[in-house]
């Protein structure tokens, strides 16, 4: 076969880019590896004159020539990089679901462990051997023990030397021990560098895939590239990384998993205090009253009628008092004239819960909802006897005059209930983070600020409409006791009124420049402009 040098570097790219192809009237090169041997290309060229035109004619000849010990693979592609070894100190469930999603990332995994031939089902792929010998495989390795047996890490402390410890234990309580697990673990092994992290997710979810709460992981060491490479094996893994900074924030970082709702504590005090008090203060006002005066036992009501009466007092009051340390807040701003200081630790702690006092209170209001749905369907509403003694009632006080003015407190009453609780709900709704974060600033302080006191203030107008004229009632105070609905109408009217007072223009200026950083007086104890001015 004779071709011209240009057709000869034209026809070799194009055989080895489609090498199953055959050209007509031409061999097919073999562009892959056969086992043991590789098929390579050899061309002898010579040059002869062609016969009419007198141009030169390349005779391309084509051979094979066996290079032996070449990698099994098509021409042109480089070798697979090495997959990274880590090991695992520790067989038990978080060693063996962290080295099941190494596994699956891609990485190779060998465990150390003090009984390797009998240690339990391990993942497949994975390799067990003594804590000495995993130890010298690996430059990170991960300490999925019990601080209690870590009396093993200082006969291993040779091997480990100059490697990344990535510690994951927690202990049982907090305060257990005078340092963290992780300080520990460093000063068993100071030629080391140890990192905290993985503590805060669970087997459970490294099985199951880590769901949007268990994706964060905290990290803390004091050596920066020992935290990268922590960090890259963490993001690998699809977690998030958030760095506590050095290793001495180990102990707060293992004190996470310990907490059993650190922010709703006294939020859950306070409703469980005021539902308790004001139960037993409904109790006696009302079936307690009605036995030992009216010799009447109407104790059936205590599930619905009676639970149904301590729900919204327990909602309006948590509600204000959601807003009731801002107003607070404010007037201490504005009797020291500065933000600087520092607000006394019950306020403090009392603003930072108020999300949480604001969901309880929607619970209780949802509560209310459904038990006034649950009514009508009571057994006790639709008993003859109960229900005829009801119509005769209503019969008896039934007068021929359409009363306009009642008519437009009960209609009242319902709508100001529903648009109140349909703004209770919005409330709900923005607080939950997928919601508040797309927000901005602005947006999130209208919503929670401004709609949160029209809230209020709906829901304190519909208990006054329930009230009505029963304000000014004897027959109201029954053992010259309020009814419950008018003691939780205090709070909610007194944070009415001192809002009321803080949107005053002089107050608000005032207010606003004191925010912004504005103080009575200056740094050196010089007095100012007057406040109001």
């Amino acid at each position: 076969m004779y071709c011209s040098p240009q057709h000869l570097c034209s026809l070799l790219p194009f055989a080895l880019e489609f090498p199953g192809e055959v050209l007509p009237g031409k061999a097919a090169p073999m562009p892959y590896m056969v086992w043991g041997q590789n098929v390579g290309y050899k061309t002898n060229v010579s040059q002869s004159v062609s016969q009419g035109n007198g141009e030169p004619q390349t005779h391309c000849a084509m051979s094979t020539e066996v290079k032996p010990g070449m990698s099994l693979r098509p021409l042109g592609m480089e070798p697979p990089p090495e997959r990274e070894l880590l090991c695992i100190f520790g067989t038990g469930d978080l060693g063996r679901s962290l080295g099941q999603r190494l596994l699956q990332t891609g990485y190779r995994v060998v465990y150390g462990s003090r009984r390797p031939h009998s240690c339990g089902p391990l993942p497949p792929g994975a390799q067990v051997m003594s804590h000495t010998e995993a130890a010298q495989l690996a430059a990170v390795v991960i300490v999925c023990v019990h601080r209690e047996h870590y009396d093993f890490m200082e006969e291993v402390a040779p091997q480990l030397k100059g490697k990344v410890l990535v510690d994951v234990s927690n202990n049982s309580k907090k305060g257990l021990y005078p340092e963290s697990n992780a300080e520990f673990l460093q000063s068993l092994i100071p030629a080391a560098s140890v990192v905290k992290a993985f503590n805060t997710v669970s087997a459970w979810s490294l099985q199951n895939g880590p769901s949007d709460a268990h994706r964060q992981v905290f990290l803390c060491g004091d050596k920066a590239e020992a935290k990268q490479a922590v960090r890259e094996l963490a993001t690998r893994l699809g977690l998030s990384v958030l760095d506590r900074g050095s290793l001495s924030a180990a102990r707060e970082v293992e004190d996470f998993p310990l907490q059993l709702f650190p922010e709703w504590r006294l939020p859950l005090c306070i409703a469980t205090g005021l539902t308790a008090f004001f139960f037993f203060y409904l109790l006696i006002r009302d079936v307690i009253y009605a036995y030992v005066e009216q010799d009447k036992d109407i104790s059936f009501r205590i599930m619905v009628s009676l639970a149904n009466k301590v729900f919204p007092i327990v909602s309006l009051i948590m509600l204000s008092l959601c807003y009731l340390p801002g107003v607070m807040a404010a007037i201490l701003q504005l009797y020291r004239g500065t933000k600087y200081r520092r607000f006394p630790d019950w306020l403090d702690h009392w603003m930072l819960c108020r999300k949480q006092l604001g969901l309880l209170a929607l619970g209780f209001a949802f509560l209310h909802v459904l038990y006034t749905l649950l009514i009508p369907i009571r057994y006790a509403v639709q008993h003859p006897s109960i229900a005829s003694t009801h119509l005769q009632e209503k019969m008896h006080n039934l007068t021929a005059v359409f009363d306009t003015t009642s008519a437009w407190r009960t209609d009242s009453y319902f709508s100001v209930g529903i648009l109140g609780f349909a703004l209770y709900v919005l409330l709900g709704i923005t607080s939950l983070p997928s919601v508040s974060n797309a927000l901005s600033w602005r947006e999130f302080s209208f919503v929670q600020s401004k709609l949160g006191h029209l809230t209020l203030l709906l829901c304190t107008l519909h208990t006054y409409l329930y009230g009505w004229n029963k304000f000014l009632r004897p027959s109201t105070y029954k053992w010259c006791t309020p009814p419950g609905y008018m003691l939780c109408l205090v709070v909610p009217s007194v944070v009415l009124v001192l809002k009321l007072l803080m949107v005053l223009p002089c107050v608000d200026r005032s207010l606003g420049r004191i925010r912004q950083g504005w103080e009575r007086t200056g740094p050196e104890g010089e007095g100012t402009k007057p406040l109001m001015a």
